[in-house]
């Protein structure tokens, strides 16, 4: 007697294609951005508190420690913004074959950087 029994998936051993991984990373980049509010909140409050404190958060978000956290955010909003793009082409129906998917995502996953070294040299 054969019993189909559930088959055990290691997800660390499973190779995403692709377009599924940049699909995650549009949604880790979501929940990054979704997580900064009250913190960019915080400090536009604390910025917009008198002279005192808009010295205090330009001297915290000088700091290089802040600086690695915000450039990940920056790429978070670049991808984000690049997949969703993306995906709006899908919803549409434009996209969906194979090759142009996986052409599609390698836009997303080089225009994303790219685009964080454009803004990077037009922003000092």
């Amino acid at each position: 007697m054969h019993t189909s029994r559930p088959v055990f998936l290691n997800l660390w051993h499973i190779k995403l294609p692709l377009p599924g991984l940049v699909s995650i990373l549009h949604r880790i980049s979501g929940v990054l951005m979704v997580l900064s509010i009250p913190v960019a909140a915080i400090l536009f409050h604390q910025a917009l508190s008198g002279p005192e404190g808009f010295a205090a958060t330009a001297a915290f978000l000088d700091s290089w420690l802040i600086q690695l956290p915000l450039l990940l955010l920056t790429w978070s909003l670049l991808h984000h913004l690049l997949a969703g793009i993306r995906h709006l082409g899908l919803d549409i129906g434009v996209g969906l074959d194979r090759p142009v998917a996986r052409k599609t995502a390698w836009v997303v996953l080089i225009g994303a950087p790219v685009l964080l070294v454009v803004v990077l040299a037009l922003g000092g």
